[in-house]
């Protein structure tokens, strides 16, 4: 099983996504180690100082001029954990819990946390052994609630999923060896503070996001194909006077997948120019990808930041306890705001483009591409589902971080609510994995009717890949397995 250290070097999002998905192993570097364990000696140090201190010595929030001592300072932070897991609604995917858990350790091996090593040991075994705490998706408004529900299960509070069931975190614990912890000053705080739900969140979103724009590309030069576009919208030379670099990349990607199409090559000169969402696929895609490079610089810059409050930095001997705002999550919340509108728009133009493929007045095919049509109704309604999921894709495309409330008696009065941001980020890409899957049973059934011609190396490819695993359409049957045959395999690269 392959692995990923954390401590050493910055953590990609590719990283977050092979832990957190793939299964592979994480890894805390002896640096990383060393840190997290200076940050808790200045702990000890305050709590042995009687020094007031946010979080450490005090409550939290609006109780911040609340002075704790002694056994009040492990009470807190078991406290904190249990009040402060009261989120509602469906529950986060494994996937979803173990990014979140991904990137607080990466927050913790930041070193200015101040929570014991124990404590960070014990969230890295829960990822190690694939036990993984049941989380409610709804109630935060950028951070506490999601890693709370997590947290508590050290406790051996609340369930959690392990090997294919959910039982109570206290069996789980048990049965791998583990006893529940007894937190001390500030562990609770470290806990539930900080961006790792909507960056682990929004980490996972980008590795989809980036697969779909490659999909994209593929499904959208399979039906510029069967449509007989005009290649000249793509040429290098016309693409490089607009040098966006995402536009270039688009225009390289259409070429190659189009390249010995023997289909594009007999429609020379058919029109003067085809309809926008054909011809415009460089200028669409490629502005969606250069949104998607900006999000991923936001996205990881946070997941290698020190998001907590407060932080500690220096020794015991000379510290300092620094209180800030690093737990919001602004930065993160706008780029999933940004990725939205990148998915509305990838979703929007396959639309436009799959309307195309199944109304014969603009396509030249058979209506809505079955021989018979008439009896056969053919992929009419395919189109129905996709421009429905559209629909749904705009209005979640509007930015979630310009809204905003004021909680903890007003001593948060500006929140990011950046995990609501990534959630819905991630909706948004199940759609368009959905509209997608549309797109490419359309436009490699519109090829079906010119198989007495070559098509390109990589629409070719595309369309036999399809044939592996959904039939050609030749009468009306049950629609929805096929497309959710084609998005199984839009959930993987396209090689």
């Amino acid at each position: 099983m392959s692995s990923i250290t954390l401590g050493d070097t910055p953590l990609g999002y590719r990283d977050l996504v092979a832990v957190a998905r793939d299964g592979a192993r994480l890894e805390i570097s002896a640096a990383a180690w060393a840190r997290i364990a200076n940050a808790q000696a200045i702990v000890q140090r305050i709590v042995a100082s009687g020094e007031r201190a946010y979080g450490i010595s005090t409550g939290l929030g609006a109780l911040s001029q609340v002075l704790l001592h002694g056994e009040q300072l492990a009470q807190l932070s078991r406290n904190t954990l249990l009040s402060h897991a009261c989120g509602v609604g469906p529950l986060l995917s494994e996937s979803q819990t173990r990014a979140i858990l991904v990137a607080a350790l990466a927050n913790f091996c930041q070193g200015y946390s101040g929570l014991q090593p124990k404590v960070v040991e014990g969230l890295q075994a829960l990822l190690n052994l694939h036990i993984t705490p049941c989380v409610p998706s709804q109630g935060s408004v950028g951070y506490l609630t999601h890693m709370a529900h997590i947290s508590v299960a050290l406790l051996g509070v609340g369930d959690v999923r392990w090997q294919g069931r959910t039982l109570p975190a206290s069996e789980a614990l048990a049965a791998n060896g583990l006893q529940p912890l007894v937190l001390g000053a500030k562990d609770g705080l470290c806990l539930v503070n900080g961006t790792p739900c909507m960056t682990g969140l929004a980490a996972l979103a980008l590795a989809d996001i980036e697969r779909l724009a490659d999909w994209a590309d593929v499904t959208g030069a399979m039906g510029f194909e069967a449509l007989k576009g005009q290649i000249a919208a793509f040429d290098a030379d016309i693409l490089a006077l607009k040098p966006h670099p995402g536009m270039q990349q688009v225009g390289q990607r259409l070429r190659n997948l189009l390249a010995g199409s023997e289909v594009i090559a007999s429609s020379y000169g058919l029109r003067t120019q085809d309809a926008l969402s054909l011809r415009s696929m460089p200028q669409i895609h490629g502005a969606c990808r250069d949104q998607i490079a900006h999000a991923a610089r936001q996205i990881e810059t946070e997941l290698n930041s020190a998001t907590d409050n407060p932080l500690l930095l220096g020794t015991p001997e000379a510290y300092r306890v620094m209180s800030q705002a690093n737990p919001h999550g602004e930065s993160v919340a706008m780029a999933c705001d940004l990725l939205r509108i990148a998915a509305a728009e990838l979703g929007g133009v396959a639309e436009r483009r799959l309307d195309r493929l199944v109304n014969p007045v603009l396509s030249g095919l058979p209506a809505f591409l079955v021989a018979e049509p008439g009896v056969n109704s053919g992929l009419m309604i395919a189109q129905y589902t996709a421009a429905s999921l559209v629909g749904e894709n705009r209005r979640l495309a509007q930015p979630v971080v310009v809204d905003n409330f004021v909680t903890s008696g007003g001593q948060e009065d500006h929140l990011s609510l950046g995990t609501t941001a990534a959630l819905e980020l991630h909706t948004s890409l199940e759609n368009l994995t959905q509209i997608l899957a549309i797109e490419y049973l359309l436009a490699a059934q519109a090829l079906e009717f010119l198989k007495d011609q070559r098509f390109g190396e990589g629409t070719g490819r595309a369309w036999q890949l399809l044939r592996q695993h959904v039939p050609s359409f030749d009468a009306d049957r049950f629609l929805a397995p096929d497309i959710a045959q084609a998005a199984t395999l839009l959930r993987t690269p396209f090689a």
